[in-house]
């Protein structure tokens, strides 16, 4: 948790040349400004303007001018520059030239219902993310191809396994930026692979699942190879999902968490998963679209994990992909989370069966009836359009 002063200190000892201010569009696609390390401490002081317009989802050109302000506790050195004219990098929050914050900053919306949250609830939630994702080759023009890397399976290992030593090289980065992976592995598609992460706070959690998206793709292409975040690169085989875990700190109230992101399932939608292929994705392959709740289940829309007694301490979400803005999506999940707290939501009876084979319950025979996601990225814009809910949580 660095302060202004030990950043501007830490830059001028270690020989600091050059500072990368990050930041988010409204898709969640990372953008960045570089500074030189001498203008630190007026971007500190004063910010540093840019061009609204040229950023998707934000101003229109007769109003533009918007200021970045780097946060001194997300300083990383960047591993792969130079040791003499070190680079570093900051994400920032946004501000209006008066210095009002931004309403369409995603990590003051995600740092606003974290607060919410802690004084008006006295909560605190915990996330962490496992995230999957393929390497394909590169043609003779380095352009990707549809080609995996490899053919290997899940859970498969050398030979079979190409990737390995590309995972290895993405957590030692990772790590060294001072993020902490919890496993990898290969996934069940041809050259399809997983990172998972220790449960962090919200914005942290949000800061370093967009860290590990740009490594990866960083790591691959230095191996010639191109890394795919996309829902669904292969029709015929395993999509690539974002799976969010979520604890509370109160756990007696994970129920109340649970049945608040099950109402709220089919407004989520159209944020967890923002484009035309993530609905090719859902329905098959460990990727549910049933808005359902079980214990160890893989087919439902939540599923709980194992645990030693009947009271969920954490809930997986499996419906997301990566293609989403993790930082709308996070503040979207604490606002359902809250509303479940608030009313005091009870959620429906868990479901028991693989929801991919619908074919009936183990009581009656009968096929289980319950909601299902839209199906189309437009028919869950609708929804998200008409809903009262996305409009309170984000204000635009």
């Amino acid at each position: 948790m660095y302060s202004e002063t030990d950043v501007l200190d830490y830059v001028k000892e270690e020989d600091v040349k050059f500072v990368r201010l990050a930041f988010f569009d409204l898709r969640g696609i990372q953008k960045n400004i570089s500074i030189m390390a001498g203008q630190l401490e007026s971007a500190f002081q004063n910010g540093v303007s840019f061009d609204a317009s040229a950023i998707y989802g934000f101003e229109t050109p007769e109003k533009s001018d918007l200021f970045l302000h780097p946060d001194p506790t997300t300083i990383s050195i960047l591993p792969w520059r130079p040791n003499t004219g070190k680079v570093v990098r900051m994400f920032c929050t946004i501000s209006y030239p008066d210095g009002t914050p931004y309403k369409k900053d995603c990590r003051t919306l995600l740092s606003n219902a974290v607060k919410k949250a802690r004084d008006e609830f006295g909560v605190e939630f915990s996330f962490g993310t496992e995230i999957e994702f393929y390497l394909f080759k590169l043609n003779e023009k380095g352009e990707p191809t549809k080609i995996p890397f490899d053919n290997a399976g899940y859970m498969d290992i050398a030979p079979e396994d190409k990737g390995e030593n590309i995972r290895r090289e993405i957590c030692f980065t990772l790590e060294e930026m001072g993020i902490q992976p919890e496993s990898s592995h290969h996934e069940e598609g041809p050259g399809q692979h997983e990172i998972d992460f220790h449960y962090s706070d919200a914005l942290t959690a949000a800061d370093n699942a967009a860290t590990f998206k740009w490594i990866v793709r960083t790591q691959a292409a230095s191996a010639g190879l191109y890394a795919d975040f996309s829902p669904k690169p292969l029709d015929d085989k395993a999509g690539s999902g974002f799976h969010i875990n979520i604890s509370c700190s109160d756990n007696s109230k994970m129920k109340n968490v649970l049945a608040g992101v099950l109402k709220h399932a089919e407004e989520l939608t159209y944020y967890m998963n923002c484009t035309e292929a993530s609905y090719n994705r859902l329905g098959s392959y460990k990727a549910p679209n049933y808005i359902a709740w079980g214990y160890e289940n893989r087919s439902t829309f939540i599923r709980v994990p194992s645990t030693t007694s009947d009271d969920a301490s954490r809930i997986e979400i499996r419906t997301p992909d990566s293609e989403c803005n993790v930082y709308i999506v996070f503040t979207l999940l604490i606002y359902a989370a809250l509303d479940g707290i608030k009313n005091k939501l009870e959620p429906p009876k868990d479901i028991k069966i693989n929801l991919f084979k619908n074919d009936g319950d183990t009581d009656s025979g009968k096929e289980i009836q319950t909601a299902t996601l839209p199906d189309t990225l437009d028919s869950a814009r609708k929804i998200a359009e008409s809903s009262t809910f996305i409009k309170e949580a984000l204000g635009f």
